[in-house]
């Protein structure tokens, strides 16, 4: 049976060590960092106890680990960070017990571990050792080594560590708490983040945007399809704003940017002690987004056991959380994007298939930037626009001849490398105009283009151009054109008779 926190007595703390005690709950109750806090403990243990070494361990319950989350004295750095099996050593009995203990002659004590002793070439002579006791459970031990002077531990010190003990693990506990939270308030913060337009006006464009409106009514699970940067959260999100969950939460999580451990702990949860540093329950992206919308990017890149997991919730709509037992219903509609061929992968025994068709029900290709290249001056003027709202700056004019130069770009990066190109372009122009010099060399290669020789300017010039070229890789065929160059049939046929384009005669 674990002991409780006794209270202090009168008589029983001596005057100088109760005002020790009081001064360092001040300092480890002064953060609710953990890594602060466990260091402050270890700190305090052993100034308060007048010794030589403390340390801090962590009971990792599902792994039956002590493991050193803070140490104090000459050899702590080698010791921090290393683990043992919780029943080994006077830590681990104490841990397993629920009792403080002294050992006057630790090396004496048949469950003496004497390894660490070895590596640091400390040599431990006394070790008294305390419980951290959380909400009715043992979540840690304290433990005070080698008394200054060659003195020996005593009850009175036993009296004083196990009060610094429950202040100890009061503090711990909160810290252990505050870090989840912390946690979660990222992700509900993901959650609340503002809907942003969708720049665009071309064919290609309004085509994906009247898909994503016809979906967004149903339960349908969504693919969403395309090169890097070419906004597929953004389709995901107007997907989520335009359905019956709108009210309801939308997380994302980038699929490609986790290892497979933390990217299950992310996705599904865990359960405290599931591995080391999970020290409190922490809910997981599905349970964040139940009733709502969770949006999966780079899902082509999880692996093979992750796309096991991820399959069972979309069939089943229940989970486990890592490290737990219980059975987790969830009611979350599910957006995927991958700038992956997810058939080749399937191929190649990288993806699996009944995954694959799961996920593609509802398959939405995203145009790269190159393929709608008539909303490129409007997307430029509203990263413009944007930046300079951000920095509180004048809003420069872009030249005919940058826009002419943007607009020939193949944008292997599409909206997300135009953004970054753009916020550069204002920050170095200082003319009140953005010209070629304020770009990327990538986009205005050896020379700037000159002006067309007709008279226009030189952005209606690369159109006219782009516009034959089109044409005359297509065998002059108008409809393959205007879906080459983004635009609809009309709107080439206008552009046909507004530049005065005519098939040469053979």
């Amino acid at each position: 049976m674990a002991e409780s926190g006794n209270p202090i007595t009168s008589g029983s703390i001596d005057g100088p060590t109760l005002a020790a005690l009081l001064e360092a709950a001040a300092k480890i109750n002064s953060s609710l960092d953990l890594e602060k806090a466990l260091q402050a403990i270890a700190q305090s243990a052993a100034r308060v106890l007048d010794a030589q070494a403390s340390s801090v361990l962590l009971l990792d319950r599902v792994r039956n680990k002590l493991v050193f989350k803070a140490t104090v004295g000459a050899t702590a750095g080698q010791l921090l960070g290393q683990e043992f099996d919780a029943d080994r050593g006077i830590a681990g009995r104490v841990a397993t017990t629920g009792r403080a203990e002294i050992s006057p002659e630790a090396r004496d004590d048949p469950d003496f571990y004497g390894e660490f002793d070895e590596q640091s070439q400390f040599r431990t002579r006394g070790l008294i050792a305390a419980p951290l006791h959380y909400r009715g459970e043992v979540i840690g031990v304290v433990e005070v080594l080698n008394k200054n002077g060659r003195r020996s531990f005593d009850e009175r010190d036993l009296q004083t560590l196990r009060v610094f003990a429950n202040l100890a693990a009061l503090s711990t506990g909160n810290a252990q708490r505050h870090e989840d939270l912390k946690k979660e308030n990222l992700s509900l913060r993901e959650v609340s983040r503002p809907e942003q337009p969708i720049i665009g006006n071309s064919a290609a464009l309004r085509e994906v945007l009247q898909l994503c409106d016809r979906v967004a009514g149903t339960a349908a699970t969504v693919l969403l399809l395309g090169e890097t940067g070419t906004g597929k959260e953004l389709s995901a999100r107007r997907i989520h704003a335009q359905s019956p969950r709108r009210d309801k939460p939308f997380v994302a999580i980038n699929c490609a940017a986790l290892p497979e451990t933390l990217l299950e702990s992310e996705l599904f949860g865990h359960e405290a002690g599931a591995f080391t540093g999970a020290n409190a329950t922490k809910l997981g992206r599905f349970e964040i987004a139940n009733h709502g919308t969770l949006f999966l990017d780079e899902i082509g890149d999880i692996s093979a056991s992750t796309q096991i997991k991820l399959l069972r919730v979309l069939q089943e709509r229940e989970f486990v959380r890592v490290g737990g037992q219980k059975t987790i219903a969830c009611d979350v509609r599910i957006i995927a994007a991958t700038n992956r061929d997810l058939q080749q992968a399937m191929e190649r025994g990288e993806f699996r298939e009944d995954l694959y068709y799961r996920l593609n029900v509802f398959p939405i290709h995203l145009p790269p930037l190159r393929e709608r290249r008539e909303d490129i001056p409007l997307l430029v003027n509203h990263f413009v626009e944007r930046t300079v709202r951000e920095l509180g700056w004048p809003c420069p004019k872009v030249t005919d001849e940058a826009m002419e130069l943007m607009c020939a770009y193949r944008w292997p990066g599409n909206i997300r490398e135009m953004r970054n190109v753009i916020e550069r372009a204002v920050l170095l122009c200082d003319t009140g105009n953005i010209t070629p010099e304020n770009l990327p060399r990538e986009i205005i290669g050896k020379a700037p283009r000159p002006r067309d020789e007709s008279g226009g300017s030189a952005l209606e010039g690369y159109e006219k151009a782009m516009i034959v070229r089109a044409l005359e890789e297509n065998d002059w065929n108008q409809t393959r054109a205007a879906r080459a160059l983004g635009i609809s049939r009309d709107n080439l046929r206008y552009r046909l008779r507004k530049y005065g384009i005519r098939r040469p005669a053979d």
